[in-house]
């Protein structure tokens, strides 16, 4: 298959969105499918984003012509950034179809690379399935890249189960083992979290006690070295965490703060429901009317956020990551 031969997507009917996986064993294969549909977009007149990691990112600048490079309806981004936290990754991909509302948006996306670990895997896993939540009805194409050489087996297995359409061997199809978003987001629910260390500080709160956490958290945040912008944004989220709790979880919680090597850690658990799938992962309104302004937040501020939402309760679980060398708490 060349470049020229790679379509948009493996239908020839297509709906208005489509969500595929292109499974990869050689570099070459890589940059030839995602070369081949960033310029069949562009010539197109369609605007494409490409969210893929650092080194892959510069091998495809290369391998890119400088038409398409110049082209003012393409844009590139380091995934490794752009969705450090996978949770960021869905509204930022909204972000960019709706500033293109008037066409259909393309996106290569690479939300799983050999180096994530196992809790970003899951919280990214969650991302794919809820793509097809958010781009329901929506005029765009959203092409993701898994490395079937790099990646252990199970990813794989999981990207069969977020994408209606498979790329394999230069050939699409119909993904038989699909499931749809609310299937995959309760299995991910399912997979318990780790339980935090015999030492982890904690601090139950109720109504009238949201000070008392923001001071909690900053002094402990300032005990474990995060430096002063990094701790701003680490309280910032407790708080929202916390007075979730206190609106939306019975008005009572209870956080917890530990060290996990490079990250400050804090949990928040409470009695509350997680019922919209999309909760946090668009961007609220100005009226708040779509609700998650405080979960959107929290994504915005940490380099993960993990949630299990379960019949009896909510845990969020926030990660940021502290300066190297920075004394333990």
């Amino acid at each position: 298959m060349t470049e020229s031969e790679y379509p948009h997507t493996g239908r020839e009917d297509p709906e208005p969105f489509v969500h595929s996986a292109l499974f990869c064993r050689t570099l070459e294969e890589y940059l030839t499918g995602a070369a081949g549909f960033v310029s069949t977009a562009l010539r197109a007149g369609e605007p494409v984003l490409v969210a893929v990691p650092g080194p892959r990112l510069r091998l495809l600048r290369e391998r890119l012509d400088s038409d398409a490079l110049s082209a003012d309806h393409l844009t590139l981004v380091d995934m490794t950034d752009f969705g450090r936290n996978p949770g960021r990754i869905l509204a930022g991909f909204r972000d960019f179809a709706d500033r293109h509302a008037d066409r259909p948006a393309r996106i290569v996306g690479e939300p799983i690379w050999a180096r994530r670990s196992p809790a970003e895997i899951v919280e990214a896993t969650r991302h794919e399935a809820l793509v097809n939540a958010a781009f329901t009805g929506r005029a765009a194409t959203v092409l993701c890249f898994y490395d079937a050489f790099e990646l252990p087996r199970s990813v794989c297995d999981g990207a069969r189960r977020t994408h209606p359409v498979l790329w394999e061997n230069g050939v699409a199809g119909t993904s038989p083992d699909y499931a749809g978003p609310a299937a995959v987001n309760a299995d991910c629910d399912a997979l318990a979290l780790a339980p935090p260390p015999a030492n982890a500080r904690t601090f139950a709160f109720a109504t009238g006690d949201l000070g008392e956490v923001r001071h909690h958290a900053d002094t402990w945040a300032l005990e474990a070295g995060l430096d002063t912008p990094r701790r701003g944004d680490f309280v910032l989220a407790v708080a929202e965490a916390a007075a979730n709790s206190l609106a939306h979880g019975g008005g009572r919680g209870t956080l917890r703060l530990w060290v996990d090597g490079s990250s400050c850690v804090a949990e928040v658990t409470d009695h509350g429901r997680l019922t919209d799938l999309l909760a946090g992962r668009r961007r609220p309104t100005l009226d708040s009317a779509n609700g998650g302004r405080g979960l959107w937040m929290m994504h915005q501020l940490c380099d993960l956020v993990e949630t299990r939402a379960t019949p009896t309760g909510l845990t969020v679980r926030l990660h940021l990551t502290r300066p190297a060398g920075s004394a333990r708490a």
